[in-house]
């Protein structure tokens, strides 16, 4: 009966990965059926429901030790799904709209998703192996969606030759990491950690690996291209779900296999997060085109996420848990209010100059993208803020002192870019009267969604917080019963 165990503790992973092979069947006897967007939505509310339940679950092993469920696992797959039914919700309205919505997005979708939930879960390496490159080899294909324009096609081959590249380090890391253990199970690997040079070089080249996967300076290059060539709304699901999944497992990395005696571990992640803030602001401060800026803030976010992982500490490792269910909200909804723009015709509205004027002519869209750029930026009482305040204060009580104040810094020089897109919709002109497409019911619905939950979350965070805290805290369980 192990075998149904085992199932039972990966089922929201299960859902979604026999979801897109079954979506991928009923494409190959009839293109683009309506019945696959159906499909996706379905197995993705079912899948998320499973993951939330698991959240209030026990806490354990499965498939021989290969994954974890339960806690923090669960939340990551909780964020991962929230924010790829997001995606979808507001993905077909817009695809139709730009005339590539077929079945095999879908199907590429939930199979990504299946791969991120078997990382977010990950226990061993060869399971974060085999959930990255089938996430990585499913968005390469997404990427180049638009294929006949050439910044797609650009966007697809670089975003595949560099994801390979990375792959690469990943690998060798791994390897090395078994050489000088003798395992691929991260516990294992953390009993027989040592400061050789062996370990330490596996372990440096498997974090270059995920500082790829997240986007991390130097080791960006990929993103603002990848960002503006993708369809928007897949270029949000590329930005959150597949970030988020990543995060998590680097989380499991740092403060399970990377023990502190072996090397100055948070000291290569302090200079990596400052380097990564920095730049990631400064060259959002001058582009134009608002994908682009989009994606060098994303570049900054990770920065900020890594300030939670420097410090090290279980307050650290629960803030940026709180970080990636902020930044997947407030993330999704900006790509998706930019989506609504592109798709109207007559001007190029990823150009952040033809924003002026459209806080008047669409005033609920320019209000809500109003809020989830000001959560962005880290303005109260929204979630942004509190997601910041999080993985700063858990910097300075890990007496980084320095770290934290560079964060606030480059947060707030973050606010001229955040703010520049509200400043052309309602105080310049506009150039010329466009007609407008009304969004549709379900568009329209996701986007108020996810506005509510920017500002709930900003105003209601401690109990969440709380949440993610008791995962660090021994039994959790007792948080929950109040015994």
């Amino acid at each position: 009966m192990n075998y149904l165990f085992d199932l039972n503790a990966f089922l929201p992973g299960v859902i979604a990965g026999v979801a897109g092979l079954i979506a991928l069947l009923i494409d190959s006897y009839k293109n683009d059926h309506d019945g696959i967007y159906g499909l996706t939505v379905v197995s993705l509310i079912a899948a998320l429901g499973l993951s939330i339940i698991d959240m209030f679950g026990p806490v354990g092993e499965a498939w021989s030790g290969m994954i974890t469920y339960g806690g923090v696992s669960a939340f990551g797959n909780t964020v991962v799904l929230l924010g790829a039914l997001f995606c979808v919700l507001i993905s077909r309205e817009y695809l139709k709209a730009i005339e590539h919505e077929f079945g095999e997005v879908y199907a590429m979708v939930l199979i990504a998703t299946s791969g991120m939930l078997a990382l977010a879960s990950a226990n061993n390496l060869i399971m974060i192996f085999v959930g990255l490159e089938t996430m990585s080899i499913c968005l390469y294909v997404l990427a180049g969606l638009i294929k006949e324009h050439k910044i797609g096609a650009e966007a697809a081959l670089k975003y595949f030759l560099l994801g390979a590249f990375s792959t690469g380090f990943l690998l060798y890391g791994m390897a090395l990491l078994y050489g000088a253990t003798g395992s691929l199970s991260i516990p294992e690997i953390a009993q027989n950690a040592s400061s050789n040079l062996l370990f330490i070089a596996g372990a440096g080249l498997l974090l270059v690996g995920f500082f790829f996967k997240v986007s991390a300076v130097p080791f960006h290059m990929w993103t603002p291209d990848v960002y503006q060539g993708t369809p928007t709304t897949l270029t949000a699901y590329m930005a959150t779900a597949s970030k988020s999944a990543t995060f998590v497992a680097l989380i499991l990395i740092v403060s399970k296999m990377l023990p502190a005696e072996t090397a100055e571990w948070s000291e290569v992640l302090e200079v990596i997060a400052i380097i990564t803030m920095i730049l990631g602001n400064i060259i959002a401060l001058v582009q134009d085109n608002i994908k682009r800026m989009l994606a060098y803030s994303s570049i900054a976010h990770a920065g900020y996420l890594l300030v939670g992982l420097a410090a090290g500490t279980p307050e650290g490792y629960s803030a940026v848990l709180f970080y990636l269910l902020a930044y997947t909200i407030m993330n999704v909804g900006a790509f998706g209010i930019v989506a609504y723009y592109e798709r109207q015709q007559g001007l190029d509205f990823t150009d952040v100059n033809n924003y002026a004027g459209l806080g008047f002519k669409r005033p609920i869209m320019g209000v809500m993208l109003s809020i989830f750029l000001f959560s962005l930026a880290g303005i109260p009482p929204l979630v942004g803020f509190f997601g910041k305040y999080l993985v700063f204060a858990a910097a300075i009580n890990a007496d980084m002192i320095a770290l934290a104040v560079i964060g606030v810094l480059a947060s707030a020089a973050s606010v001229y870019y955040y703010l520049r897109p509200m400043v052309y919709m309602y105080f310049r002109e506009p150039h010329k009267d466009v007609p407008f497409v009304q969004a549709g019911i379900t568009f329209k619905g996701t986007l108020i969604v996810l506005t509510i939950l920017t500002i709930y979350f900003g105003v209601a965070f401690g109990g969440l917080h709380d949440l993610l805290a008791s995962y660090y805290s021994g039994d959790w369980v007792t948080h929950l019963t109040g015994n």
